[in-house]
Order: structure tokens, then C-alpha cells, then sequence
């Protein structure tokens, strides 16, 4: 799953696949939630898998993002109508035990004591109270760290802060999706954020009036900013780049090495010929 989702804020003009050795056979389909996925065979012996792919596409960031949110659900708490229950339910239900309800309780230390709270107000506070209290670490490992282990320790890479939030907002009993994806951070610049230089991970929460809306909380952004969108899942077993499997021999070393580089292209009147200049608002995947 490298090819980023074509949608209304983000255009894809070109993208390229190019992987060593050559596959037998390469076929693309969409998943079950709408993601394109390229699945590559091989019938050759090998020392090295390498995929490479280049993409080139307009990203349209909203910069202050004001969700027109539907008159029930401008503050919490809010439920969802009839229509919409039947393909939402399975992204509230709760994927991890919380027996303490540890997590449970995290995610109401966000709401007043009395009253209701704007829908928006509370999702923000919870995305960058992650980003102010918790310690960023990027983590080799497969799969996602337990939500409760992220909470206690107030540590983790992106894809357990995604989980935490998932879970925590699924215990408010909003709807809420994995997204996989790049970040743009010109020169990496952690004061900026943190995360690049590899795959990232946040999430979505389905708000009625504005629909899916994206929360990083590695990074404390609301809304689509500097965030591009490759896949989205209701789990993130489901949204692995890259998996698949191979035969070898045991003492076979299956090491691995990921890089992803996003910069800025900005097109010349005179030439038509695109530049460089490593900073702007408009994220362009380059490898």
C-alpha cells in the first residue's frame, strides 16, 4: 500500500512502482475499504527485495480547520442517525481490553464536570494533549503496542498513539479509523514534528455534517495538514504497507530499510519546470 488515496484535498498526477527483481506477475485491486493495493509475485531467486515508488500530487492543506458539523453533533455528547449506525458500528466497538477501564477513564478527564463540550474542542484537546505529555519513540517492532502499555508508559511511535486515540475515542463512542500515510516535515525538523523520514500513522473520526476528519496526535495536528493519505482501516493489521512472504533458509537475514522523503514542488510560469525550494504548505511525495 504505497499509492496515496485520491480524494478532494489531494490529486494524484503521477505515480510509479518499480521493483527489483523484476515480479512474475503484478496485479492491482482495491480492498474492502477503498485502498490501492499492488500484489506482486516472483518465480526468480533473489538477495534483495527493493520497491521503489514515486509519487507526484496536489495536496490541498486546510491550515485552520473549521468542521461544519451537523446541528446534533456540535457538541458532545451526539449519536449517530439510523442511516449511518450499520456501516459505523464496527469502527466504535472497542478493539483492546481496558479491564480497569484505565482507558476509559483517560478519554473522560477530557470532558467537563457538568454540561456538554464542543465537539471539536474536545477532539483537539485529547490530539495535543498526546503530543505535550507523551514521548515520541520510533520503534522497529512489528505491530501495535497495547493502548494500556502506551498510556502508562506516555511513550510510543505513531501507530500506538494512533491506537490510544482510537480506543479512546471509541470509549466516547465515536467512530474512529487507522489511517497509513506520509508526513511532510521539510528537513525534519522535530520542532515541526516528528515521525518523518518513514511510513506515519494517525487517524480519522467520523463526525456527522463534516464526515471522516483527521486528528494526528504524534504530532498535534487537526485536520489534513502536512498529512498524506495512503490507506485506511478499521484495525491496522489491515493497513500494512508492505507484507507478504518468501522462501529461503533458515539463517536468512530479513533485515530492512525504509525511506520516504516528501518535498515541496512549485511549478516556474516561465518554464513549466518544477523547483525545489524545501519549505511550503503544498507536501509533494517525491520517493
Amino acid at each position: 500500500m504505497f499509492r496515496p488515496r485520491d480524494s478532494y484535498d489531494q490529486r494524484l498526477i503521477e505515480a510509479t512502482l518499480d521493483i527489483t527483481p523484476e515480479p512474475a506477475a503484478l496485479r492491482w485491486m482495491f480492498d474492502v475499504f477503498g485502498n490501492c493495493v499492488a500484489v506482486a509475485t516472483f518465480a526468480t531467486r533473489a538477495e534483495r527485495l527493493t520497491f521503489a515508488c514515486g509519487i507526484t500530487l496536489e495536496h490541498t492543506p486546510e491550515h485552520a480547520p473549521v468542521f461544519p458539523l451537523a446541528p446534533h453533533a456540535t457538541h458532545y455528547p451526539f449519536g449517530y442517525g439510523a442511516e449511518d449506525m450499520p456501516d459505523l458500528a464496527r469502527s466504535i466497538e472497542r478493539q483492546w481490553p481496558d479491564p480497569r477501564h484505565e482507558v476509559d477513564a483517560w478519554a473522560r478527564s477530557f470532558l467537563p464536570e457538568q454540561g456538554r463540550i464542543p465537539t471539536q474542542e474536545l477532539l483537539a484537546a485529547m490530539t495535543r494533549s498526546v503530543r505535550a505529555n507523551f514521548t515520541y519513540l520510533a520503534r522497529s517492532e512489528k505491530g501495535v503496542q497495547d493502548p494500556l502499555t502506551t498510556l502508562r508508559g506516555r511513550r510510543g511511535s505513531c501507530r500506538d498513539f494512533a491506537v490510544l486515540m482510537m480506543e479512546a475515542v471509541r470509549a466516547l463512542g465515536m467512530a474512529a479509523r487507522f489511517v497509513s500515510g506520509y508526513l511532510y516535515n521539510p528537513r525534519n525538523d522535530r520542532a515541526r514534528h516528528v515521525g518523518g523520514g518513514s511510513t506515519h500513522a494517525w487517524l480519522q473520526v467520523y463526525l456527522p455534517g463534516a464526515g471522516w476528519v483527521e486528528f494526528d496526535p504524534t504530532n498535534g495536528i487537526v485536520g489534513n495538514r502536512d498529512l498524506i493519505r495512503v490507506a485506511v482501516a478499521r484495525d491496522p493489521a489491515q493497513a500494512v504497507p508492505l507484507h507478504g512472504s518468501f522462501y529461503g533458509l533458515a539463517s536468512d537475514d530479513l533485515g530492512m530499510r525504509v525511506e520516504v522523503d516528501v518535498v515541496e514542488l512549485t511549478e516556474t510560469p516561465a518554464t513549466g519546470q518544477t523547483e525545489r525550494p524545501g519549505h511550503g504548505s503544498d507536501p509533494v511525495p517525491a520517493r
